[in-house]
This record gives structure tokens, sequence and C-alpha cells, in this order.
């Protein structure tokens, strides 16, 4: 891979909200995550992501999210528990059409329910969409 094309994926991690040093909970890994997606992360955070069993507060949490998977509202809450105050949720579904698609009004209202603020989806790889979720106190800080 050129030089141009690996800034230019650890720019999608940057613009996501990953910065360096940051603790990164991975939450809802599968055989279906998108791998390079994942190492964009861990190479704009400096570190690996960590996994559902770590048991200290992270900066943000990645939560790979099918429709299978149960109530999106139970799995932003939870995920909300791992958190330092003022961290973000990126919430990565499948594509529109793909396998375990989520309606984005779901989305939404389960982000409301949960009292984060979600932020405009992207395009996160072939096969995800990634949602941008914030905390009051985070989303008070970017205005």
């Amino acid at each position: 891979m050129s030089a141009t094309a690996d800034h230019a994926e650890t720019n999608l991690a940057v613009r996501l909200g990953f910065q360096p040093d940051q603790v990164v909970q991975e939450i809802g890994y599968d055989d279906d995550v998108d791998q390079e997606l994942r190492e964009t992360i861990e190479a704009a955070i400096g570190s690996e992501l960590v996994d559902e069993d770590y048991d200290d507060v992270a900066d943000a949490v990645v939560l790979w999210f099918r429709e299978d998977d149960g109530d999106l509202t139970d799995a932003l809450v939870d995920a909300i528990a791992y958190m330092e105050e003022g961290g973000s949720i990126l919430l990565l579904t499948p594509k529109t059409g793909r396998d375990g698609y989520v309606v984005a009004s779901e989305i939404g209202e389960a982000a409301t329910t949960a009292g984060l603020t979600a932020s405009k989806s992207v395009s996160a790889g072939k096969d995800w969409t990634a949602s941008r979720l914030a905390t009051p106190k985070a989303a008070a800080k970017k205005r």
C-alpha cells in the first residue's frame, strides 16, 4: 500500500473521531466485521482495540450491530457504561440491502432514548455504515 493510501485510510479513522492514545473498546466483533476499518482505527489510535472483556473505562467504543443482535437501545446503554464521560460511540451497521441492515430511523430513536446525539451516517467500508454517537457533554464540546 502506498503512503498516500495509508494516509487516506488513517484520515477516515480521524474523521470518525479517533485520536492517538485513545483507549477504544470494540463490542459486537464477529466474522463479518471490516478488518481494514479495524486496522485503520488501530493505526489512528496507535494501539490495538480492546475487547468486550476490558474492565476499565474507554475513551470511545466501536459497536458493530446487526438487526438480529437484539435491542439497539440496550446495546447503546451498555456501551455507554464502558466509556469515559464525554466519550463517543462509533455505531457500525450493515449498509442498506445487506444482511442485518438496521433502519436509520431505528438508529436515531435508539440514540435519543439512550441519551446520545447522532451525527450523519457515513460509509465506513464496503459493507458497513458508521454513525458517530456522542454523549451530550461531548456534543456540547463540538459546538
